[in-house]
C-alpha cells in the first residue's frame, strides 16, 4: 500500500514561495543589466560629447599652426574614438549598440580621417584656406552630434523597458504577497485556530476537545500529540479521583511520621538527663507506635547485658525481673542482632529461660535494635497484645527514632564529659596559680617560722625582730597574691573587644597599687577569641603584679599594637631586672607563669630590661592565618630575653 507524500511546511511554503524569488531575483538581475547599460552609454554620451569639444579645439590649434598642441589633441582624439569603439568596463563605459548605432559610429570613423587629413594639410593662419577647415570640422562635429542622437535613442528605449520591468516587479510582488498571505492563512493561521479553540475547550473543561487535522506536515504532528495529550487527561481523570485519596493518604502518612519526628527531636533538644530522655521516649513511642508496652533497654560496650532505662505499659513483676538481662537469655536481647527492626511472634518462638512477656499476655514483640555509627547501643522493645506486623514505612519510621534516640543520648555523654573536661582544666588552673603565686609564699613563711623557733630558742632577740619582719612581709603578700587572684578569676573578656577588659584590669592595678596606668591602642585588627583573650588578661595582670612586688615605679605604660599581628608590652620605669636575672627561676615565678601562659597560646614573649632604666614586657601573638609564615608546626615558641 503506498503511503501519501509527506510534505512538511517549509517545504509547501517554499514550494509557493519559490516562483516569485525566481521571478524577482529575474526581474532584479534585468534591472541591475539594464541600470549598467544605461550608465554605461550615458558615460559614452559624455565621451563623444568630449569628441565634439576636442574637434573644435584641434582647428583653433590648426589656425594657431601649433603642431604639437595638434598633435597632443589628435592623440586624444584618437584615445577617445578607440575608448568608444571597445568600451570601458570599469567606468562603466559602454556604447549600447544597435545597427543605426553602428552606422553612425561608422560614419564617424570615415568624416574624422577626411578631417584629419584637412587638419594636416591646413595654411597658414593668415591664408584664406582656413575657411575650409572650419567648414569640415562642422561636417564631423555633426555626424559626432548624430552619434549621440542614436546612443541617446537607444538608451531611451532601454529606460522605457526598465520602467515597465518595475511596474512588472510591483505587480509580481503584490501577487506574491497575496499568494503567501493566503498559503500562510491555510497552512498555518487555520490550524493554529483549530489548535487554540482546541485549547479553550480543554481549559473549559471538555475533556472530549479533539483537533481534527487532514494534513502531512507539523501541524498534523501537533494535533495528533495535542489530541493523545487529551486522551490521556481525559483517561487520568477517570481515576484521579481515587489517586488522590491515595496521595492524600500517602501525605497523611508522612505528615504523621513527620510529627513524630518533630516530637522525638525536641524531647532530644530539650531533655537535660538521661532519665528525662528515656521516660519521655518511651511515652512517646508508645503513642506512635500503638504499643500496649515498651522497654528502653541500654546496653554496655560488649553487648553482653542489657540494662532497662525505662519502661511504659509493663507489670510491674516484668520491670522488676528484667531490669537488668544477659544477652541471650530473652528473644529481645538476642546475641547477633540484626541490623534492622524485627518482628518476634512470642507463642512461635522457642521458649527462651525468661516468660515474663508471655506471662504478661503479650503476643507480639518489635525490637528495634539502637546503633550510632555502626555501634548496637541497645534496643527499644515494643510489647502488643495481638499479633501485628509493621509494614516498610513504618520499620523505617522506628528506625529513624531510634537514631535521634542514640544521637541525644550521645549528646548528653559528650556534654557530660565536656562539662567533666571543663570542671578539671578549672581545677587545674586553679592549682597551678595556688601552686606558683601561694604555695611559694606559704613555703617562704614556714622556713621564716622554722627561723624564728631557732631564734627563739637561742635567745636572740635581734634574730627574732629580723624574721618577725620577714613574716610580716611574707603574710603581706600573700594577701596581696590571695586578692590578685581573686581579681583574676572574676575579670571577663568581650567576645568582640579587648580593650574594655584591659580597662578594667588597669584600673584595678591603679587602685590596690596607687601608681598611674595608662592604655594605647593602635590599629585596627581581627578581634581576639575569647579563650585567648582570657590567656591574655591574665599575662597582663601577672606583669603588673610583678612590677607592683619588684619594679619599685612610679608609672605604668600598656601599649597594645593589633595589626599586622597583635602585641602587647608593659612598661613601667622602675628598676629593672639585676644583670643576668633575665631568665625565668624560683625567685621570679610570675615570668615563669607568663611563659607557660604565651606557649599554650603558641605566643612570643620577651623581657626587655636594664638596671635602673624599667622593664617591658612584650606579649607577641601569633600571625592570624593566611597573613603570616609560621614555623614547621605552626606556632611560635615562646622565648624570653633580657637586655
Amino acid at each position: 500500500m503506498n503511503r501519501p507524500r509527506q510534505w512538511t511546511l517549509g517545504a509547501k511554503l517554499a514550494l509557493v514561495a519559490t516562483p516569485f524569488l525566481l521571478a524577482t531575483l529575474c526581474a532584479i538581475a534585468t534591472l541591475v543589466y539594464m541600470s549598467w547599460q544605461i550608465e554605461g552609454g550615458a558615460a559614452a554620451v559624455n565621451e563623444a560629447g568630449r569628441m565634439r569639444m576636442q574637434a573644435y579645439r584641434m582647428v583653433l590649434s590648426a589656425r594657431a599652426a601649433d603642431s604639437q598642441a595638434l598633435s597632443r589633441q589628435v592623440a586624444e582624439f584618437e584615445r577617445s574614438l578607440q575608448l568608444l569603439r571597445g568600451g570601458d568596463a570599469e567606468r562603466p563605459l559602454f556604447v549600447p549598440w544597435d545597427d543605426t548605432v553602428r552606422e553612425r559610429f561608422a560614419r564617424v570613423e570615415r568624416s574624422w580621417v577626411d578631417f584629419h587629413a584637412q587638419l594636416l594639410d591646413s595654411p597658414s593662419p593668415r591664408s584664406a584656406g582656413t575657411d575650409g577647415l572650419g567648414t569640415g570640422a562642422g561636417a564631423f562635429t555633426a555626424a559626432i552630434d548624430a552619434l549621440v542622437s542614436g546612443i541617446e535613442a537607444r538608451l531611451s528605449r532601454w529606460t522605457a523597458l526598465m520602467h515597465l520591468l518595475q511596474v512588472a516587479m510591483i505587480g509580481v510582488s503584490l501577487i506574491g504577497a497575496a499568494v503567501l498571505v493566503h498559503t500562510g492563512y491555510r497552512f498555518v493561521l487555520e490550524p493554529l485556530g483549530l489548535l487554540e479553540r482546541a485549547i479553550h475547550r480543554l481549559q473549559g473543561g471538555d475533556l472530549g476537545a479533539r483537533v481534527a487535522h487532514t494534513s502531512t506536515d507539523e501541524f498534523a504532528t501537533l494535533a495528533g500529540g495535542f489530541n493523545d495529550m487529551a486522551g490521556q487527561l481525559q483517561s487520568m481523570y477517570r481515576d484521579l479521583e481515587s489517586r488522590v485519596r491515595c496521595k492524600t493518604a500517602q501525605l497523611e502518612e508522612e505528615r504523621g511520621r513527620l510529627e513524630c519526628l518533630y516530637e522525638v527531636t525536641t524531647l532530644a533538644a530539650q531533655a537535660s538527663t538521661l532519665d528525662e530522655l528515656a521516660r519521655g521516649f518511651t511515652r512517646s513511642i508508645a503513642g506512635i507506635a500503638h504499643a500496649d508496652g515498651v522497654a528502653l533497654r541500654w546496653s554496655d560496650e560488649g553487648n553482653r547485658r542489657y540494662l532497662m532505662l525505662a519502661s511504659q505499659g509493663l507489670p510491674q513483676a516484668m520491670t522488676d525481673a528484667e531490669q537488668c538481662i544477659a544477652a541471650g537469655d530473652c528473644h529481645c536481647g538476642a546475641v547477633h542482632k540484626p541490623a534492622r527492626a524485627r518482628v518476634i511472634p512470642i507463642r512461635d518462638m522457642q521458649a527462651m529461660r525468661m516468660q515474663h512477656c508471655a506471662q504478661a499476655g503479650f503476643e507480639t514483640v518489635v525490637s528495634v535494635p539502637i546503633r550510632l555509627h555502626e555501634r548496637l547501643m541497645g534496643e527499644v522493645d515494643l510489647f502488643f497484645h495481638a499479633r501485628v506486623t509493621i509494614s516498610e514505612a513504618e520499620r523505617s519510621l522506628l528506625e529513624s527514632l531510634t537514631v535521634h534516640l542514640a544521637g541525644a543520648m550521645e549528646n548528653l555523654r559528650l556534654n557530660s564529659l565536656g562539662l567533666e573536661a571543663a570542671i578539671s582544666q578549672e581545677r587545674g588552673l586553679l592549682a597551678r596559680e595556688l601552686h606558683d603565686s601561694i604555695a611559694q609564699s606559704l613555703a617562704f613563711l614556714k622556713i621564716q617560722v622554722q627561723l624564728m623557733r631557732d631564734a627563739l630558742a637561742a635567745g636572740d632577740d635581734t634574730q627574732v625582730r629580723h624574721v618577725l619582719g620577714e613574716i610580716d612581709i611574707g603574710v603581706r603578700e600573700s594577701y596581696g597574691d590571695v586578692r590578685e587572684l581573686l581579681m583574676h578569676f572574676r575579670t571577663r573578656a568581650s567576645s568582640e573587644d579587648i580593650e574594655p577588659a584591659l580597662l578594667t584590669t588597669l584600673r584595678k592595678f591603679e587602685h590596690h597599687s596607687g601608681l598611674k596606668a595608662s592604655l594605647r591602642m593602635a590599629g585596627q585588627g581581627l578581634p581576639l577569641l575569647p579563650d585567648t583573650q582570657i590567656q591574655v588578661l591574665h599575662i597582663v595582670q601577672e606583669a603588673l603584679s610583678n612590677v607592683r612586688k619588684h619594679a619599685r615605679a612610679s608609672r605604668v605604660w600598656l601599649d597594645v599594637q593589633q595589626t599586622p599581628q597583635w602585641r602587647l608590652e608593659v612598661r613601667d620605669d622602675g628598676l629593672g631586672l639585676p644583670e643576668g636575672d633575665g631568665a625565668a627561676d624560683e625567685t621570679h615565678v610570675g615570668l615563669r607563669i607568663m611563659a607557660e601562659r604565651a606557649e599554650r597560646l603558641g605566643a612570643q614573649l620577651e623581657v626587655l630590661s636594664s638596671p635602673g632604666r624599667g622593664t617591658s614586657v612584650v606579649l607577641t601573638l601569633p600571625m592570624p592565618p593566611g597573613t603570616g609564615s609560621h614555623d614547621r608546626e605552626g606556632l611560635v615558641q615562646p622565648q624570653l630575653r633580657a637586655a
